[in-house]
């Protein structure tokens, strides 16, 4: 995807990275962000990568495990993930939307 200065949504790469879970993205040179939709009860499974990610609950709410924590986020909490850390998202009945920024870029999310 070529980057740009402005980007509509509409512009954005999507991907569908677990059943009920699309990622639309957008990059610059070192970082990417990302407006991430969880359906309602839609499972981002356990995983790990080497990339920082940073994001906000926008909408919604779901409970997010990091490492050895656990905590339900909503709309205006934030959240930091370091590279190699095992992570899980579980959306809530209401589902939950959020904006991810990642360091470096996921090129396979472009």
């Amino acid at each position: 995807m070529a980057r740009r200065t402005f980007v509509d949504r509409s512009q954005c790469s999507r991907s569908t990275i677990f059943p009920g879970v699309d990622v639309h993205a957008a990059a610059g040179e070192q970082m990417m962000l990302s407006f991430v939709e969880i359906q309602p009860n839609a499972v981002v499974e356990t995983h790990s990568h080497p990339h920082e990610q940073v994001g906000m609950v926008i909408r919604g709410r779901a409970v997010f495990r990091v490492g050895d924590e656990e905590k339900v986020l909503g709309p205006g909490e934030m959240y930091f993930i370091p590279g190699g850390v095992e992570h899980r998202v579980e959306a809530l009945e209401e589902g939950c939307q959020a904006l991810d920024v990642f360091h470096p870029v996921r090129d396979e999310y472009l």
